[in-house]
């Protein structure tokens, strides 16, 4: 990578506190979700669940707790790509301001670590995840000017409002109260992502809580099923899938 330090390298340099922290704070909540994923007693229910992998010849997201997760999975793959992508631009300095730069580069950091989080923890936490991991998704990004900062924060936007709405949507699917719980903690960073975007695009005004995500009536941000999220984040992913679980 051109302009920043890869996840791989914070974890072996060992010199950077704030990488460190965010880091070791994956590996538990990681631990949390791979000791609960298996617990002897989820063996009673795995079978009830519509757990991910081939249906029809596509992937399927699955159904239950596990179908929320590798739905989540899927979702911060897209948004750990994007970042990727925009931080490694060769124009990203020119693009971008130093305060700027800085809040994109937090934000790739955070999106790779919930990426790498949820591939390590279903991977402990599937029966099989040979066959039932959701694999490397493929993106086309091609309907974004990644020369125009406008157009790139617009997406970061886009993707963010729909990764807090997701969330907050996917809540009421999960049943396991350790699952809800560390989907509750990513929320909340994911809902920081969103304001910050909005903060960039219009600093020193209230659209980093506007109305359009936040209700006025019940001062809650908005929630979305997987039926609404999919449509809009597919428009970024080529690889094909299904979510015949998810409502």
């Amino acid at each position: 990578m051109k302009n920043v330090v890869t996840v791989k390298e914070q974890l072996t340099s060992g010199t950077n506190r704030r990488s460190f922290l965010k880091i070791s704070g994956l590996t538990m909540a990681a631990t949390g979700l791979i000791l609960t994923g298996c617990s002897d007693d989820d063996d009673s229910t795995i079978v009830d669940q519509k757990l991910p992998g081939q249906r029809n010849g596509k992937f399927d997201l699955g159904g239950g707790d596990f179908g929320v997760l590798t739905y989540a999975y899927a979702l911060e793959q897209l948004e750990a790509d994007f970042y990727t992508k925009v931080v490694n631009l060769g124009n990203f300095g020119s693009l971008f301001n130093a305060t700027e730069q800085q809040v994109l580069t937090d934000l790739y950091h955070h999106e790779v670590i919930h990426r790498e989080f949820f591939k390590t923890a279903l991977t402990n936490a599937l029966p099989n995840p040979s066959t039932q991991l959701l694999p490397n998704l493929e993106f086309d990004f091609s309907t974004v000017n990644f020369n125009s900062r406008t157009s790139i924060l617009g997406t970061a936007q886009a993707l963010e409002d729909t990764g807090v709405g997701a969330y907050n949507g996917a809540g009421s699917l999960i049943t396991n109260p350790d699952y809800l719980l560390l989907a509750g903690k990513i929320v909340s960073v994911e809902a920081r992502h969103a304001s910050a975007i909005r903060s960039l695009i219009n600093p020193n005004s209230a659209d980093f809580a506007g109305d359009d995500i936040v209700s006025g009536t019940t001062g809650l941000d908005t929630a979305k099923s997987p039926s609404q999220v999919i449509p809009v984040a597919g428009g970024f992913i080529t690889t094909e899938f299904t979510a015949i679980y998810l409502p």
